[in-house]
């Protein structure tokens, strides 16, 4: 690593409450040459409140591309840089995985610092599986491209996380219903904010609440994976239309051997396999 070349920093920022900064971050804040970041005006309020003076630079999801080159000759000018974004962690849903990228490609040392992540904070606070989980940020706004993501996640028991601001709300929960079913739902808004709010309950409950009230500040929806007991549900769902013979063959087209296949008729139906066998005769 060329030691004359600067170093980008990717500095974690409040997501609500500016206590919630941590010591490292507020050094590397002080100590940086230039901070890039997402909105200059909110940058500057954390700043005041902490007494930092330094240049402030714009780099947005709207100039990220054409930024990113002009912070990339700062660094090899030795500039050291902080990158900030509004609030929470840097290329979650936010400027800055261009840059770092770049940075990585060009042999520029980057240090990612840790720190508030509304992701993380929002799974907790749900209380459902945190052991396992998927993070999409926000779901698209095209229907076809949104029906695509969804249809990837439908199955998947892994707990889901999606943000959404407060205008698309109702929308996407309704999207969320008729796609998944009415699960168990977290909405956490305004993390660590005065007017923190952490609502568990179902997604139809939810759009229940929302219909009545206008949502206000932005959300995490954290919403259960797909249960055991839906999986059988939708397997019970597939076969019930089909003949006993029609279900064996199903399995037999997939490359089970006969004896294989009424085992497994046997054990969906919840039906002797002796039952099974005198419908395969014909087979």
């Amino acid at each position: 690593m060329d030691k004359s070349i600067g170093k980008l920093y990717m500095v974690p920022t409040p997501i609500g409450n500016l206590k919630d900064i941590t010591l490292r971050a507020l050094e590397v804040l002080s100590e940086s040459d230039i901070i890039a970041a997402e909105d200059t005006r909110q940058t500057l309020k954390l700043l005041n409140h902490y007494n930092i003076k330094k240049t402030l630079i714009s780099y947005h999801q709207h100039n990220e591309m054409s930024k990113s080159e002009d912070l990339i000759n700062m660094l090899k000018d030795g500039k050291t840089i902080a990158l900030v974004t509004d609030a929470g962690t840097p290329g979650i849903s936010d400027p800055g995985s261009v840059i770092l990228k770049k940075c990585i490609e060009r042999n520029i040392q980057v240090e990612v610092l840790p720190g508030a992540a509304a992701l993380i904070t929002a799974l907790v606070h749900s209380g459902l599986d945190t052991t396992k989980f998927i993070f999409r940020g926000f779901l698209p706004r095209d229907k076809k491209e949104r029906k695509e993501v969804i249809s990837e996640l439908a199955d998947r028991k892994e707990t889901l996380i999606f943000y959404e601001a407060p205008h698309r709300l109702l929308s996407t929960l309704e999207f969320l219903l008729t796609s998944l079913g009415d699960r168990n739902i977290s909405l956490c808004r305004e993390l660590t904010k005065l007017h923190e709010e952490i609502l568990r309950t179902t997604i139809s409950s939810a759009i229940k609440k929302y219909t009545e009230i206008n949502p206000k500040g932005e959300f995490v929806l954290v919403i259960e994976g797909i249960s055991e007991q839906q999986i059988e549900a939708e397997k019970a769902m597939a076969w019930n239309n089909l003949t006993m013979e029609d279900h064996i063959k199903s399995y037999m087209s997939k490359g089970l051997s006969k004896k294989d296949a009424i085992k497994q008729v046997a054990k969906e139906r919840d039906i002797p396999k002796s039952e099974v066998y005198k419908h395969s005769l014909g087979l």
